[in-house]
């Protein structure tokens, strides 16, 4: 499904941009146009993937202990 930016009404086009580059950024098309531009072995495929799930862990262990 395309991603789709309507213009609001006096709405400048740097401010649509924005939302459009918001709107790629958590659909997660940019990573998936730079995943695709090289080969990446499947070694480097999973180190990446275990270092992603650790960041995630180490985020969810830091908000948990703060309290947000």
């Amino acid at each position: 499904m395309p991603i789709r930016v309507d213009l609001r009404d006096r709405e400048p086009v740097d401010k649509a941009l924005r939302r459009l580059k918001r709107l790629c950024s958590t659909e997660g098309i940019h990573s998936g146009f730079r995943a695709q531009k090289y080969y990446e072995k499947p070694s480097e495929r999973r180190r990446r993937k275990e270092k992603e799930r650790l960041k995630t862990i180490r985020l969810a262990n830091r908000l948990r202990t703060t309290g947000i």
